[in-house]
């Protein structure tokens, strides 16, 4: 157990299945206790495992899946192989009622391998699953149609979800056994240690800490992270919201463990994903003298990260192009304009 002390905020909704608005425009994580309570899988999973298991095969339409499955030896944490250049788990297409008979053969077995289906969207698989078990993400009223509101789910026996983050808005319901979610703010990226961008288990690199045994000597800077974490638990029925690109590591305390989590970003549908900008910092600025990065870093400041009216108040509305907002055909072309840059 890290030496974290803070607990993440505990909010009690309003009722079962209502979600404040004033939660979401915090930029700090909160659990709200019991919002899911009246969904019918919680019910099942609080009658028994098999329960539950049954009741997700009901709304299975047969179409595989990508299953995570790991050795014994890897204790259900997911990471990176010893020299980080490769998973220590194989990936595998089946059928899902068949991953679910091998996470509930696995609950016999003494040290069982690892299974985690990961992120699977629910209505591509368990179409009618969310007429009894689903929540409405409060949305602000908009100018253009905004990003749509991803809802997955996660199934496993006990597995560890190294410390990682996600660029969406998250609200992660935990459905069927216990979950323990360990956070840290996003200013703490250079403490957590992040591993290599490719390959990772979700697109995202993970931290490169042990949190069941963190080698200081090797990642000395952890010792501040910790500082700045706080650890939110999770019981069947109760969800946690965490803002975007909050780092958090999720480790599935029970021997079967289902979660439901939704993910949103309040921005136009039309933008491109933020981390193709990394990508392409990387190629075009990073390798450049410092001085030039010192330089763009000034640029980015003024127009990306900084006021963006500042860069625009002194010029007519017209003569603003790109600088305003950036509206469905602005988004086009700046498209069409990036892509003639890359291929020349």
């Amino acid at each position: 157990m890290l030496p974290i002390t803070q607990k993440t905020k505990i909010v009690n909704p309003k009722r079962v299945g209502q979600i404040d608005d004033s939660i979401f425009s915090s930029d700090e994580p909160a659990v709200i206790k019991g919002l899911v309570n009246d969904w019918k899988l919680v019910e099942k999973g609080r009658q028994s495992d098999s329960s539950a298991i049954e009741y997700l095969k009901s709304f299975y339409n047969g179409r595989p899946s990508v299953i995570c499955i790991g050795e014994p030896s890897i204790q259900g944490r997911f990471f990176y192989s010893a020299d980080a250049t490769e998973l220590n788990f194989q990936t595998q297409k089946m059928q899902v009622d068949e991953a679910l008979d091998l996470i509930e053969a696995s609950f016999a077995e003494q040290s069982p391998s690892s299974y985690y289906i990961a992120s699977n969207l629910i209505d591509t698989h368990f179409p009618g699953f969310r007429a009894e078990n689903d929540i409405g993400i409060p949305r602000p009223a908009a100018s253009s149609p905004l990003e749509d509101v991803r809802v997955s789910i996660w199934i496993g026996n006990r597995t560890t979800a190294c410390c990682h983050h996600d660029a969406p808005d998250n609200l992660a319901c935990c459905v069927v056994g216990e979950r323990q979610f360990t956070l840290f703010p996003p200013d703490q990226i250079a403490n957590l240690y992040p591993g290599p961008l490719t390959p990772t288990p979700g697109g995202q690199p993970l931290s490169m800490v042990d949190f069941g045994n963190p080698d200081f000597t090797k990642y000395p800077r952890f010792a501040e992270a910790i500082k700045h974490g706080q650890v939110a638990e999770l019981e069947a029925g109760d969800a946690l919201y965490l803002p975007s690109m909050w780092w958090h590591q999720v480790e599935s305390q029970s021997k079967f463990n289902v979660l439901v989590n939704y993910w949103w970003s309040n921005s136009a549908r039309h933008m491109g994903p933020a981390k193709d900008v990394l990508y392409h910092a990387m190629l075009s600025l990073r390798g450049r003298p410092e001085h030039e990065k010192l330089a763009w870093k000034h640029v980015f400041d003024y127009y990306i990260f900084d006021d963006a009216e500042r860069a625009t108040e002194h010029l007519p509305e017209q003569a603003r192009g790109y600088l305003g907002e950036i509206d469905k055909e602005k988004g086009r072309m700046l498209r069409a304009m990036l892509l003639n840059f890359l291929n020349r």
